[in-house]
């Protein structure tokens, strides 16, 4: 079977502008990912991360490298500033080598981003639900 370069596709929403906040949701999003998807390190090409304007506290990417991406080529940057649109949101597109079809990649939405994609978010309930970090376990 041939590897492909897939894009893997998540997005959660913090409580708060502070650094202990986006850590914690971008660890959840990340673990639920790899569990979902069965995603090994050395298989990532990339990972693009973006928070709304309101979250500045922290790169999401941090929670990355905490997990063992050392290798992976990282990306933070911000969302547009569309009016209306749902704040505190952490978003994460990664570039995936896999031999998995496109109809077989989960992506992930919880929390508030739930209601980004409806129809992906059912599909979590499947899955555990990750003990968010401590304080004393943060990067």
């Amino acid at each position: 079977m041939d590897v492909r370069c897939r894009g893997v596709r998540g997005a959660t929403t913090c409580s708060e502008n502070t650094r202990e906040a986006i850590l914690s949701a971008t660890h959840e999003l990340l673990t639920l990912l790899i569990e979902a998807n069965d995603i090994k390190p050395e298989d990532i090409a990339s990972a693009i991360f973006t928070t709304t304007p309101d979250l500045n506290a922290e790169f999401p990417a941090v929670a990355a490298r905490a997990i063992g991406w050392v290798d992976t080529a990282l990306l933070c940057g911000h969302e547009m500033a569309v009016p209306g649109s749902l704040p505190r949101c952490i978003r994460v597109l990664i570039h995936w080598n896999t031999t998995k079809r496109a109809d077989e990649v989960v992506h992930v939405y919880i929390r508030g981003a739930r209601g980004l994609r409806p129809e992906r978010a059912a599909a979590m309930n499947a899955f555990r639900v990750v003990t968010p970090l401590s304080p004393e376990e943060l990067p």
